[in-house]
């Protein structure tokens, strides 16, 4: 495994300001909907911008989101990372997915109101992983969640087609979740081959680990959540 850094993020920095009519519409009825729904616990507006916005788009600046590819979003909540790059200006199939109805109704209308095309799909990811639509059906799969990298990769991976990758955004303690999630990359038909660290424009630390998928997911992966919260691979 090699480890790169990215700190500039010109990329990301670069489809905020290109589409800056676009980001003030996902802040403004981000923070109208937060009011009814619980959305973030993010609202100021720079905040917004640099914690989610920037953040979410920092994939852009490390994967190969090209028109013709696909991505799944597992756990999308407010839309990030997923919408946020569709905002960005993203030219890949994304896909959102989420287990709560009033957050997929968000993700649709939000969809709309900035006019892109993302398939918003209200499921749980155990069960979509299993489902043939979506099951095998990725070249990348990414989730901005607080679960720790083993229980990510075993919900993650089974999404991919062979060779995709798997983009989990962490925190600055990332690197210490690797050891962990090697035994889980390993049963899922994965292997970790990257972190990318870069910093936000508040300073603070950010990781990208990646997983690639290089061989077929066993059928009895993901577990039931219950399973996989008790017992994490």
């Amino acid at each position: 495994m090699k480890q790169s850094v990215q700190t500039e993020l010109k990329s990301a920095k670069q489809a905020i300001a290109d589409n800056a009519e676009a980001f003030e519409l996902y802040y403004k009825e981000l923070v109208s909907w937060n009011e009814k729904i619980n959305l973030t616990a993010i609202t100021e507006r720079n905040d917004v911008y640099i914690k989610h916005f920037e953040d979410s788009l920092a994939l852009l600046d490390v994967l190969e989101l090209n028109k013709g590819t696909s991505l799944i979003d597992i756990g999308s909540g407010a839309g990030f990372p997923g919408l946020a790059l569709k905002a960005g200006g993203c030219m890949a199939d994304i896909t959102l997915l989420d287990s709560t109805r009033k957050r997929v109704d968000f993700l649709q209308h939000m969809s709309e109101m900035l006019g892109v095309d993302c398939t918003c799909v209200w499921m749980r990811a155990e069960s979509a992983a299993h489902d043939e639509n979506y099951r095998g059906r990725f070249d990348f799969a990414t989730a901005r969640a607080v679960a720790k990298l083993p229980v990510l990769i075993e919900y993650a991976v089974p999404f991919l087609k062979q060779g995709g990758i798997f983009a989990a955004l962490k925190g600055p303690a990332a690197a210490e979740e690797i050891d962990m999630a090697k035994t889980a990359a390993k049963k899922l038909g994965a292997k970790i081959s990257d972190i990318i660290e870069y910093s936000i424009s508040d300073g603070s630390k950010r990781a990208i680990i990646l997983v690639k998928k290089i061989s077929q997911t066993p059928t009895i992966y993901p577990r039931p959540s219950a399973r996989i919260a008790k017992n994490p691979l």
